[in-house]
């Protein structure tokens, strides 16, 4: 099979709104958390989050277009944008062969926002069937993916992934599948949320998943604390311009890293709880580290699927315990969504671009928020807590869980000819 190389990265996210900005916040250890503005969260259990900041759409999109997105594919088309520059294939439309370049774009709820406000119109409007007529367009979760392929001409495979919080992680595994099958050459591949909004906090709130630490919202994200409470949602999006590696070699592409392998279970338990001993994460990471062609002594550093809820995470460590033996001792372990929240289906991609970064710039991304050990966890695990750590990162393993108990996880590694 044909090898795949990433030659483009382009991220939106709650601690910077590219990939320079992003690399800084993962390094300084940066919160993303603070008091919600898209909204009155007064009457809310919780009233805070992890918000994109000072986005503006309209810097990168035509105004009348850009009201007609959801935000969810604003940050779709912004991140992509970003990718797409990155990888320099804007400035080589006219040459390449654009019915072999696709889009496979993950989210796990889509435009639920538009939705939302189109509901709330419709209260207002006395029960007059009023919609508006991007209502559609915009809801669609699928509708990121079209838009992406549309601004430059793509017209290989398109087509979206909903799988709850491993949609986008999904995505990057089709693709990589599509291009080393021989089927395209470049793929898009990544994904975007916009939950911040009265259904997305509500909801999660009334399924008690949310922290409601509201006096100390800045390290309420506490991945592995003993007194974690709830994930912080998040938002934004990440997008990898994959590429076959004899097509990225021909053109003169910066190669960032090798995807080497991917994985795919189900927990088949429960729709919402993880396995209490983590059957389906560590069967995920056996596949991926399988179809890589590697053994658990070659991963460097695991990010962490890591939400800050009282189950999961110790589901997910016991997994690794069981998937790397002695050798867990020696891995570095991290959750950057102590400093991003949980991004939904969007986190698969900006977690899978954190660790690009880590093999990049040779660093291990913090768990930060760290004050009290949870003693159902292993004390000799290095769980980087708090401060970023110096670290020869060969390759990386990423995992992303959905709630159905859908798991993925995605095998990088440093790029050598």
């Amino acid at each position: 099979m044909k090898r795949v190389v990433v030659t483009g990265i382009g991220a939106v996210t709650p601690i910077g709104n590219n990939i320079p900005e992003y690399l800084e916040g993962l390094k300084t250890g940066r919160s993303g958390a603070g008091p919600i503005t898209l909204f009155d969260a007064t009457l809310f259990k919780t009233q805070f989050a992890c918000e994109v900041k000072n986005f503006d759409p309209e810097a990168f999109i035509e105004k009348r277009e850009a009201r007609r997105l959801d935000r969810f594919a604003q940050f779709a088309i912004v991140s992509a944008s970003e990718a797409v520059s990155d990888s320099g294939l804007d400035h080589m439309l006219e040459i390449l062969d654009l019915d072999r370049i696709g889009v496979i774009w993950g989210s796990g709820i889509g435009g639920l926002g538009s939705l939302e406000q189109e509901i709330e119109e419709f209260a207002r409007g006395n029960g007059q069937p009023r919609y508006n007529p991007f209502m559609i367009p915009k809801m669609i979760a699928d509708i990121a993916a079209g838009h992406i392929s549309i601004k430059y001409g793509f017209r290989g495979v398109n087509y979206a992934t909903v799988s709850a919080c491993a949609s986008s992680s999904h995505a990057i595994i089709n693709a990589f599948d599509y291009i080393r099958l021989g089927r395209n050459d470049i793929v898009i591949a990544g994904g975007s949320e916009a939950a911040v909004i009265h259904a997305g906090v509500g909801g999660f709130n009334a399924m008690k998943a949310l922290s409601t630490r509201n006096d100390d919202y800045r390290t309420a994200s506490r991945p592995f604390d003993k007194d974690r409470d709830g994930f912080v949602l998040g938002e934004g999006g990440g997008a990898l311009v994959l590429e076959e590696l004899e097509h990225a070699l021909k053109r003169g592409a910066n190669i960032y890293a090798e995807v080497v392998g991917g994985g795919a279970t189900a927990d088949a338990y429960h729709i919402t709880a993880p396995h209490p001993e983590g059957f389906g994460a560590r069967n995920v990471m056996r596949l991926a580290l399988a179809d890589a062609g590697m053994v658990p002594e070659d991963i460097d550093y695991v990010n962490v699927h890591g939400t800050s809820t009282p189950l999961g995470d110790v589901a997910e460590v016991r997994a690794i315990q069981q998937v790397f033996g002695a050798h867990a001792y020696s891995l570095n372990i991290s959750s950057t969504k102590s400093m991003t929240g949980h991004l939904l289906g969007a986190a698969g991609a900006i977690e899978a671009i954190a660790g690009i970064l880590a093999i990049q710039h040779q660093f291990i991304p913090p768990t930060i928020n760290h004050f009290t050990d949870d003693p159902e966890l292993d004390p000799k695990l290095n769980l980087t807590f708090n401060v970023a750590q110096e670290r020869n990162v060969r390759a990386i393993l990423s995992n992303t869980f959905g709630f159905g108990g859908h798991n993925s996880s995605l095998v990088l590694r440093k790029f050598e000819g």
